[in-house]
């Protein structure tokens, strides 16, 4: 190829309102973190803010768990760094499906060659108590695995039981908490969780690309059995676990582990702005509170829903059940399957509202309050831009219903 390289435009991206069902808009002190200088990994003052993340997130996720730190990749490099890690070929893995994320989860799964008992779900519902309890009993898994938050369908499930049966037959308790993180209740410790993963574009409101992981001695007992530390790195007192070799080199937590442990073992280089941002995204979440940071996404969910149905609008899925700051409504019949509805939310207001996957592709919109977005603001400009959308693609809806029931909803609250 000759002559001068084409370079394009420098980088001007249009604004936008991201309420869909992730990514979302960031906090902009996560912005500014991104953007200072970065440092060599095993720089003292680096190698400090690593230990200052694990603090933090423990906070987050509520447990005393040493071993709480960040994989390198989106929310999935985590669930595959768990499952790869801990599933061994011939283990069995249940997986409790009420959405297109147990069908990940399984893939997973089967890609780490585990023996897959999956149970199943209509989606827009969660199983009934003691399902998944009855469900360990009968199959005795080495593991369970399955999200809190399936942003596919709105649903969060239950943990509580699931870690109690888990506990009765000595089985690992996966959870997936990329859509529910910071946004919803998690408690590690209390729901005896083993291991679970997020991811920093929901409700922590910082760039997909980092995800943050966190597990118990039960699951470093594992992972010492399945050591495998590569030649060129590995100091000469070290020696490998007698256990099956964990078949990802990368999302490999027994090796991650030395990385962050004061070994330092370099299995990878550290992205350290992604870093800084999971730093910072944690540090916002636990200065306003983890629990007042729920009851604001509660609240503005409230106000959301309030308002579509107030325009006539349709809430989908279980309402005992629903995610606080993922919202499913179905989409009105004139407005066929929602495509254009997006297309000029988008176009014309700068707003992002999701469609959906599966059996509910074309059905319902997904409408995310979460993080930097759930703000009053920004759940009166989505509804008066929505209905303004829908007025115009033939959808029969009153003026200013939505804003006004939402208006409410913050008035009762305080006008917060």
């Amino acid at each position: 190829m000759t002559g001068k390289p084409e370079t394009f435009e420098e980088l001007a991206p249009s604004p936008r309102l991201l309420m869909g069902p992730g990514p979302v808009d960031l906090y902009p002190r996560v912005l500014r973190a991104m953007s200072v200088p970065i440092q060599g990994q095993f720089d003292p003052e680096f190698r400090r803010y690593m230990q200052q993340v694990m603090a933090l997130y423990r906070q987050v996720w509520r447990t005393g768990n040493e071993w709480t730190l960040l994989v390198d990749g989106t929310a999935r490099a985590g669930i595959e760094a768990c499952l790869q890690s801990v599933v061994a070929p011939g283990d069995k893995v249940l997986v409790p499906i009420f959405g297109r994320f147990g069908h990940l989860l399984t893939e997973i799964a089967r890609r780490a060659r585990a023996e897959v008992i999956s149970l199943e779900v209509e989606w827009g519902t969660v199983f009934a108590p003691g399902q998944i309890a009855e469900a360990i009993a009968k199959h005795r898994p080495r593991v369970v695995a399955m999200c809190q938050g399936d942003t596919s369908t709105t649903m969060l499930h239950p943990l509580d039981e699931a870690g109690a049966a888990c506990r009765r037959h000595d089985a690992l308790l996966f959870v997936d908490a990329t859509a529910s993180l910071a946004g919803n209740p998690f408690e590690t410790d209390a729901w005896q969780v083993d291991l679970a993963s997020a991811g920093l574009q929901k409700c922590l409101s910082g760039p997909p690309g980092i995800s943050p992981v966190t597990f118990n001695e039960r699951v470093v007992e594992i992972l010492r059995h399945r050591k495998h530390v590569e030649a060129g790195i590995r100091p000469p007192d070290m020696e490998d676990g007698n256990g099956p070799i964990i078949q990802s080199n990368y999302f490999d937590l027994a090796m991650i582990m030395d990385y962050w442990s004061p070994r330092a073992l370099n299995h990878h280089t550290e992205a350290a702005s992604m870093l800084y941002a999971a730093r910072e995204c944690a540090r916002v979440v636990l200065e306003e509170g983890i629990d007042a940071g729920i009851a604001r996404h509660r609240l503005a969910s409230g106000a959301l829903r309030a308002g579509l149905e107030a325009m006539g609008l349709e809430l989908f899925g279980d309402a005992a059940h629903r995610m606080a700051n993922v919202t499913g409504v179905a989409i009105p019949k004139p407005a066929g399957n929602g495509d254009k509805v997006r297309a000029e939310m988008l176009e014309d207001f700068g707003i992002e509202i999701g469609t959906s996957f599966g059996p509910l592709a074309g059905r319902i919109w997904r409408i995310g309050t979460m993080g930097y977005v759930c703000r009053k603001a920004n759940v009166l400009r989505c509804l008066a831009s929505l209905e303004a959308v829908l007025r115009r693609n033939g959808v029969s809806v009153q003026a200013g219903a939505g804003v006004d029931a939402a208006w409410a909803v913050y008035d009762r609250a305080g006008g917060t």
